[in-house]
């Protein structure tokens, strides 16, 4: 694939000192050379620039928020279509708020009508005016990318009150109205938001961002057995409807098996093997029984619930602590870890026995990793946040091709040159979101990724990301 095909970064420099209102036009001045490209981890912005955002390179761009910020949230499994790829795009999701008061809630949305356009990968020919156009307006929520006017996506929420900080939540894929939320109280709840659910689904009534109502509602289950030691990995087994793992900030980890509907079964003993916070777990997507855990102490774990409370095999797998993981459902043999330090590597977990089983290393980050997850469509795709206030899109399969890029530039007829200090497995860098936190794909819409940040979430469709779709997909 070609390199400037597959990493069209349009976030261009913009000098702040460049005077306006002098009459002139950018359709009737002579015309100019392209606006730099700017290489986002590797060249520094100067004095007076700052990053444009070019909406060219997205098919769909929304932001919103729900109040507080939320250090995690979830994408709810929904009714509406196993695979769809046509606009305007219907999202369910739950969240948790990270108030600096009383007023933590968990919050159910749905937000419908999110429009876009797709776009033609090999760009046809545009005036200079419409490479350097303004996209300010493409941050709003309000904003619609269709030619034939905007139309506002229509934002729903309810609020249900939740006993502290919510650190993570998850919902259940085989039940998706029933989620489990960490607490910085120390306490892991499980809830049934289904009738929240319902309610939106029946409804198309936009209802305010502001809505102050928080709900009072009790949980399922209130688990007390991390003793008070708060945490944030969570996971629900893919296999088994209701299995669940719970993980803290001292280094236990608890099995959770489904009694009923509404009861589960907790562990009063732990699984313990590493010797500090765990940080986060991953069911396997093929072994019912086998769940992965990373921790503050650099390694990552593998657990066979079948043999006892100790790993069935841990390794080292960064210098700082392993923050996140993600267990690839398309290709089970790779794991994916990011790292306090920046960087994140793959894995090929059937090279564990050989001692070297990192296939893939990347440093480009500056910051810590804050999430990492594979592509629910494409097995060598995979998308990472960092606290450097990027979110980066990858695709492992990419290599540098000198002969699909002289193709490109003939079919473009102009000078496209691949930067030769970026990966070429860099495929989208997508940024203008503060302290980024978490990102999820949508498993039902090919190519959607949603982002959690301290001043709100973003939902992103890049226009070069492309999915081999089976030709029987329903739409």
């Amino acid at each position: 694939m070609v390199r400037s095909l597959k990493n069209p970064k349009k976030a261009k420099r913009k000098n702040k000192s460049s005077k306006k209102g002098d009459g002139s036009s950018s359709s009737n001045s002579t015309p100019s050379m392209p606006a730099k490209v700017w290489q986002p981890g590797v060249d520094a912005l100067e004095e007076g620039e700052e990053l444009q955002c070019d909406p060219s390179a997205y098919n769909s761009l929304h932001a919103f928020h729900i109040g507080w910020p939320c250090l995690s949230f979830d994408i709810v499994r929904d009714s509406l279509g196993l695979v769809r790829t046509e606009f305007p795009h219907t999202i369910y999701c739950v969240t948790g708020t990270q108030a600096h008061n009383a007023s933590n809630s968990i919050g159910i949305f749905k937000i419908s009508n999110i429009s876009g356009k797709r776009r033609e990968l090999v760009p046809t020919k545009t005036s200079n005016a419409d490479t350097d156009m303004d996209s300010d307006s493409s941050d709003s929520d309000d904003d619609d990318v269709e030619d034939d006017g905007p139309k506002a996506p229509v934002f729903q929420v309810r609020k249900v009150f939740h006993e502290g900080c919510v650190n993570r939540i998850r919902a259940m894929t085989q039940k998706p109205n029933i989620c489990a939320s960490w607490g910085d109280t120390g306490h892991v709840q499980i809830w049934d938001v289904g009738s929240h659910l319902n309610a939106m689904a029946e409804s198309e009534t936009n209802i305010s961002k502001d809505a102050a109502t928080i709900l009072n509602q009790p949980p399922l289950v209130k688990f007390t057995g991390h003793k008070d030691e708060e945490g944030y990995a969570i996971d629900w087994s893919p296999l088994v409807p209701g299995r669940l793992v719970s993980g803290d900030c001292k280094n236990c980890i608890h099995l959770w098996e489904p009694a009923s509907d509404s009861t589960w079964n907790v562990g009063d003993k732990p699984f313990v093997g590493h010797t500090a916070s765990v940080e986060d777990l991953q069911w396997s997507p093929t072994e019912q029984f086998v769940f992965a855990s990373s921790s503050v102490d650099k390694t990552i774990a593998i657990w066979d619930t079948r043999t006892g409370k100790s790993p069935a095999t841990s390794f080292k797998a960064h210098e700082t602590d392993v923050n996140v993981i993600s267990w690839n459902r398309l290709a089970s043999c790779m794991l994916a870890s990011g790292s306090d330090d920046g960087t994140f590597s793959i894995r090929d977990l059937r090279m564990l026995k050989e001692g070297d089983s990192v296939v893939a290393h990347f440093q480009y980050h500056k910051h810590p990793i804050t999430s990492i997850e594979w592509s629910p469509h494409e097995a060598s795709t995979l998308a990472v946040s960092s606290s450097d206030n990027q979110l980066t899109i990858w695709d492992l399969s990419l290599e540098r091709d000198e002969e699909e890029e002289a193709e490109f530039k003939a079919k473009t007829q102009e000078e496209v040159h691949a930067p030769t200090d970026l990966p070429p497995q860099l495929l989208f860098v997508h940024q203008g979101q503060k302290d980024l936190k978490e990102l999820h794909w949508h498993t039902q819409i090919p190519g959607m990724l949603i982002s959690t940040a301290a001043d709100g979430f973003n939902i992103l469709m890049p226009s070069n990301i492309e999915s081999n779709l089976p030709a029987n997909a329903a739409a």
